[in-house]
């Protein structure tokens, strides 16, 4: 793993001042997302380290923003936080957070992120507004609309340079984060039930005989029905993430284990979903913090030994 200020000199980032705001976001995002903070440290080139940092660091605060309140209240509250950063981003004004410096100065050495930062803003408002699926469209359409490009804020800084291939990464990415998405609801079912609302379409607990009332309890007779809700969304996600095994040969040799382990974490925490079935009303899931550091360990490892026989190879032609 390179240093940190190795990192902000690989990236051209030279001003003291910008160096702090990128590190005080790096302090943040380790502290709210140490793993993937680690994955990224590890598995990524140092050059976007702090690129990733600073979008990372942005759809943080963005959620706080709007996670919280009545819905009038939260939408507010993004109008404003919209009109902020579209200000700091096209460099508009003075920028008084170090976030927004940080984003500012990524959009700049990245023209494609203000357009990114742009569709993530325009689908916080599908955020806000959600208050459950009447139907698997609905649930696809909230995919579509923000969780899609929540994820391509990141995922664009690894988007290949060929038209074709950019379009087929767009496509993976899109069938990756309905995965992610699916499963980050059955883990959240306690949490969600107790507001009111799930991430599981109507229709579908409609099919077992459920409604939102029955996951608030994780106790009662309704619970082998919802092993089996729990098993056909889980076979969903797993179908999902079957498809997405191609993704990683889409980007540069340099990038593909962050993708390969991006996509191994999700099978790790789907498996503990399916694993704990009903019992999700009682506990989240989330997968044993050893098979993750273990999953990083032999992830390094790979991407070290390719990075290795790229070198002897290189040596080779010379």
């Amino acid at each position: 793993m390179s240093r940190w200020p190795a990192a902000l000199d690989q990236c051209g980032i030279s001003d003291p001042s910008l160096r702090r705001d990128y590190s005080s976001q790096r302090t943040m995002v380790r502290r709210f997302a140490a793993a993937e903070y680690i994955a990224v440290r590890l598995l990524l080139p140092a050059r976007l380290h702090p690129s990733v940092v600073a979008a990372v660091a942005f759809m943080h605060e963005t959620d706080n923003r709007i996670d919280t309140g009545e819905s009038d209240a939260r939408l507010a509250a993004l109008r404003s936080w919209d009109r902020t950063v579209t200000a700091a981003v096209e460099c508009r004004g003075s920028v008084e957070q170090p976030m927004l410096r940080a984003l500012a100065d990524t959009a700049r050495r990245h023209p494609f992120m203000a357009a990114r930062v742009r569709d993530f803003l325009d689908g916080a408002s599908v955020e806000v507004a959600w208050n459950g699926f009447e139907t698997e469209n609905d649930f696809q359409a909230y995919v579509d609309g923000y969780s899609l490009p929540a994820l391509m804020l990141t995922a664009s800084l690894l988007e290949p340079p060929s038209q074709a291939d950019a379009l087929k990464f767009q496509d993976g990415c899109r069938t990756l984060i309905e995965a992610m998405q699916r499963t980050d609801f059955l883990a959240d079912l306690a949490e969600d039930a107790a507001e009111g609302r799930v991430g599981i379409p109507r229709d579908a607990l409609d099919r077992f005989g459920l409604g939102t009332e029955d996951l608030a309890h994780g106790t009662g007779d309704h619970l082998p029905a919802v092993d089996r809700l729990v098993t056909a969304q889980a076979r969903l996600a797993g179908t999902a993430l079957d498809s997405c095994d191609g993704l990683p040969r889409l980007v540069e040799p340099e990038l593909q284990p962050f993708l390969d382990t991006l996509i191994a974490v999700q099978r790790l925490r789907l498996q503990d979903v399916e694993r704990k079935g009903s019992a999700l009303l009682a506990h989240g899931a989330r997968p044993k913090v050893s098979a993750t550091v273990r999953l990083l360990g032999r992830q390094y490892l790979t991407a070290r030994s390719r990075q290795r026989h790229s070198s002897e190879s290189t040596g080779v032609r010379r």
